[in-house]
C-alpha cells in the first residue's frame, strides 16, 4: 500500500518570508519543483532528449524552464540580460545534459526564484521594467507571476512528453 501523497503546494500553507500577493507564484514554483523531482527519479538519459513526433524533448523543457526563470527574474530586478544568459538561451535545445545536471539546474533556478520572491519589496510590484531587446513594458508583479506560470507550463510539457516517451517504449516480456 502506497503512503498518501502530500497535498499540492498551494494547500500546504504560506511559505515563510513570502508576501501574500506573491504566494500563488511561490506555490506554483514549489509544485513545479516537486513534480520534476518525482518524475526524474526513474528518468533515463536517452528519453530526456528524444523528440516524439517532432515535439520538444523533455530535456529541452527543463533547460528552458531554468533559463527562462533566470531571464524573467533578471528583468524583474530591472537588469539587462548578460552575454552568458544570451549564450545559454542559444544552447537550450542542445541535447546531452544528464538528468542530474538538468535537475540541478532547474532546482537551483527555482530556489533562486523563491529567494527573489522573498526579497521583493511589495512596494515595487507595480514598478515598470523593460523586457527584451525592444524594452517592452511589464510590471515587477507581471514578470514574477509570468515566471511562475511559464515554469508551470513547461513542467506540464516535461511531464507529458516524458509520459509519452515511456508509453511508446515496448513493455518488457513477463
Amino acid at each position: 500500500m502506497q503512503p498518501p501523497s502530500p497535498p499540492e503546494a498551494w494547500l500546504r500553507g504560506p511559505l515563510p518570508g513570502i508576501d501574500a500577493v506573491l504566494m500563488p507564484a511561490a506555490h506554483a514554483l514549489v509544485q513545479a519543483r516537486d513534480d520534476i523531482t518525482t518524475a526524474l527519479v526513474n528518468a533515463h538519459a536517452e528519453e530526456l532528449w528524444e523528440t516524439p513526433g517532432g515535439a520538444a524533448s523533455p530535456g529541452f523543457h527543463l533547460r528552458h524552464l531554468a533559463g527562462s526563470l533566470d531571464r524573467l527574474l533578471t528583468y524583474a530586478r530591472g537588469e539587462r540580460l548578460s552575454p552568458g544568459q544570451l549564450a545559454a538561451l542559444a544552447r537550450e535545445g542542445d541535447p546531452g545534459a544528464t538528468g542530474q545536471e538538468l535537475e540541478r539546474a532547474v532546482l537551483g533556478a527555482i530556489d533562486r526564484a523563491l529567494e527573489q520572491l522573498r526579497r521583493t519589496p511589495p512596494g515595487t510590484l507595480g514598478d515598470i521594467r523593460p523586457v527584451g531587446r525592444a524594452g517592452l513594458p511589464a510590471t515587477v508583479l507581471g514578470l514574477l507571476v509570468h515566471a511562475a506560470e511559464h515554469a508551470s507550463r513547461h513542467t506540464g510539457q516535461f511531464l507529458t512528453t516524458l509520459k509519452i516517451m515511456r508509453g511508446l517504449r515496448p513493455m518488457p516480456a513477463a
